[in-house]
This record gives structure tokens, C-alpha cells and sequence, in this order.
């Protein structure tokens, strides 16, 4: 039987590590779900996995593009799609693990990814087009990008036309041919750690902490003085685009850092909010988590 695992929950729940453990027993690879890992050279506000913590273990999906390339649900999706199925075919469990949920759904679910995750750089190049340009000559984008979806949107309902936009943009499918559902596309077993809301808010700022020690505000120095724009998709990552208004502004560090982690601590909460959904998600707490459960689960 074709099945994968998928290691999924909040940020700072210790996934990674678990998704390691996993893999070596099961001889297998981790496959990463996270929409900031795939960038180079985005490594300490990612917390990317060092090769120490790799323990060995081939990722996938991770330091694929470079920091000022666009990347879709659907470029993630069809490029993840290669590495499991090459491990399923060999007889082997890939591990998916991240914390992106639009991620991890469109490998788990052949459907047209309707639910495209909203990207605020996106959105706001439309409304600012509006604001110059007019809803009128918006509405005129979508009329040629997706016709059928804009026979069904009144022109101004400008909100709506945004969003349709937006869906093609990120997801590279029109919003027209959305056909939604969950169908899965494997047989999985899916995990979600947690821990209580106050530790797992300490467990948040304890990182942010270590990546203003390990060099954040050098790393978004860095990238901008490469070139990257910070309008860029990678630089809309919590943790990257705060240090960037922060420099801007003149801010401390230590008003950065607690910018960071108030964010951090409302991404955490929609992560939870959305996996909650995941059907037949088991949510396990993260210190009782061990490898050895998880594989049970599988019927190892």
C-alpha cells in the first residue's frame, strides 16, 4: 500500500527533528512543506535544518530557488510530487514535514488548488493598481487573464477581482477551474504536534531570541545588499520583512525581535487553526511524540 507520513503542526513544535527520527527508521527521506526553506540563502529566520540536524537524512524542497524567484502552490506541488513518488515506487514512507499547510495539502489532495494561500505583496500590487489606475482597468486584467471568472464578478466588487487575481498568480490556475475537494492522492497517516498554547508561545520566543543571536539582522542585510528587493516573496516571511521595516524605520533590535514574536505567536495560531481541518489529522503532544508511536500508527 502506497502511504506517507506527514509531520505537520506550529511553528517551534519540533518537527523537524521528529521528521528525522522518523525517516531513518524508515529508511527513507524528508520531504520539506515549508514556503520559506525553499529559498537560499534564507537560512536563520527560517530556522532551516542544519546538515548536523539532518542527520544524514536527504531533504527535499529545500534551498531550490533563489531568494527573488516566485514560487506557486502548484511549482511547490509539482516539484514535491517527483521525490515521493520516486520513494513510494522504491517500497519506501516519505516523511512530508512543515508547518505550510496550502503545502502539504496540495500533495495530499489531487484537486485544483482552489484554496490558494493570500499573499499580501500580490494583493496590494492590485490595490495599488486600483488606487492609480482604477477598479475599471483592474477588472480589465482579470477579464483577459480569466474571462469566465470575470463574467461571474460584478466590476466592482473590486475585493472579489483582486482576489481571483491573486488565485491565478499565486496558484497558476484560474479561479474558473477551481473544482475543490478532499480527494487523496496517497494513502497517509498525518500527525500534528502541539504543545499547551503558553509553552509553545516560550518555545517561540526562545527562537526568535537564538536567531537575533545566530545573526538575523546581518542575513537581511546581506540579502538586501545582494540585490533583494524587499517586495520580493521571500522577504514577506515573518521574521525577514520585520527587520526590514525595523531598519527602515531606525527601530532596536529589541523592538524587532518583539515584533517577530508577536507575529510568530498569530501564525501559530492560524497553523493550529488550519490543520485542525486536515482529515483524520492526529494530534499528538510533542514531548510524548517519540518515533516509535508514530510508526505504530503506520502499522510498522
Amino acid at each position: 500500500m502506497k502511504r506517507v507520513l506527514v509531520i505537520c503542526g506550529a511553528t517551534a513544535t519540533g518537527k523537524s527533528a521528529l521528521a528525522v527520527k522518523c525517516a531513518k527508521l524508515l529508511n527513507s527521506c524528508v520531504v520539506s512543506a515549508d514556503s520559506q526553506l525553499i529559498y537560499r540563502g534564507l537560512n536563520i529566520g527560517t530556522a532551516k535544518p542544519t546538515r548536523e540536524e539532518m542527520c544524514g537524512i536527504r531533504h527535499e524542497m529545500i534551498d531550490i530557488v533563489p531568494p527573488d524567484a516566485r514560487f506557486s502552490v502548484s511549482d511547490f506541488r509539482d516539484a514535491a510530487l517527483l521525490p515521493i513518488e520516486n520513494e513510494l515506487n522504491a517500497g519506501r514512507t516519505p516523511v512530508i514535514c512543515g508547518g505550510t499547510g496550502f503545502y502539504i495539502n496540495s500533495l495530499l489532495f489531487d484537486y485544483s488548488y482552489g484554496s490558494a494561500p493570500a499573499d499580501g505583496a500580490v494583493r496590494a500590487k492590485y490595490e495599488k493598481l486600483c488606487a492609480e489606475k482604477g477598479g475599471e482597468y483592474v477588472y480589465s486584467l482579470l477579464c483577459e487573464a480569466d474571462r469566465a471568472s470575470a463574467e461571474k464578478i460584478h466590476k466592482n466588487d473590486i475585493k472579489r477581482v483582486i482576489r481571483a487575481l491573486e488565485i491565478l498568480e499565486v496558484s497558476g490556475i484560474k479561479k474558473s477551474e477551481l473544482n475543490d475537494g478532499f480527494k487523496p492522492r496517497f494513502d497517509y497517516v498525518a500527525v500534528a504536534l502541539s504543545f499547551e498554547r503558553q509553552r509553545l508561545y516560550r518555545r517561540i520566543d526562545e527562537r526568535v531570541d537564538k536567531m537575533f543571536k545566530d545573526g538575523l539582522v546581518e542575513e537581511v542585510k546581506a540579502l538586501m545588499s545582494a540585490g533583494i528587493d524587499e517586495n520580493c516573496q521571500s522577504m514577506q516571511a515573518i521574521g525577514y520583512k520585520e527587520v526590514i521595516q525595523g531598519l527602515k524605520n531606525g527601530d532596536s533590535q529589541c523592538t524587532m525581535r518583539d515584533i517577530i514574536k508577536r507575529n510568530t505567536r498569530h501564525y501559530a495560531k492560524r497553523q493550529i487553526t488550519f490543520f485542525k481541518k486536515l482529515p483524520g489529522i492526529v494530534w499528538m503532544d510533542a514531548d510524548e511524540a517519540s518515533p516509535e508511536n508514530i510508526l505504530k500508527l503506520l502499522n510498522c
